[in-house]
């Protein structure tokens, strides 16, 4: 059973950083692509960032710069290091895992209908 699970969430200051961990069990890590969403209220879940089984990342417009993501393979771990952060940051986060296309043969958004595997999500509020 495929066990995903998001930590790291909480209430920072505009400007401030935070980073996310998110751990699955239950698959093998490397086999997947893994990646971050992000849904604040009223709106649609969104894509933020990606990293494929290559290692290669990609990121949504409105975080380039900002967010970095990067996974530990050996301990099936993956993190989002969120930095400059602004109040329209605010959403849950959430971590999922599937087997998606590598960022090279990517083009569009990251898009949930990719992800077979969810958790269940850790709030980030920004304020300002």
């Amino acid at each position: 059973q495929v066990q995903v699970v998001e930590s790291g969430g909480g209430l920072v200051q505009t400007g401030g950083s935070l980073r996310l961990s998110c751990t699955a069990s239950g698959l093998t890590f490397e086999n997947y692509s893994m990646a971050w969403f992000r849904q604040a209220p009223g709106k649609e879940r969104e894509g933020v960032a990606l990293i494929d089984t290559d290692g290669i990342s990609d990121y949504a417009d409105s975080v380039k710069g900002r967010f970095t993501i990067s996974q530990d393979n050996a301990k099936n771990l993956l993190y989002l290091q969120m930095s400059s952060l602004k109040p329209e940051d605010t959403a849950m986060y959430y971590c999922a895992a599937g087997r998606c296309l590598p960022v090279h043969e990517r083009g569009g958004s990251i898009s949930p209908a990719e992800f077979d595997y969810w958790g269940q999500g850790t709030q980030v509020t920004v304020s300002s």
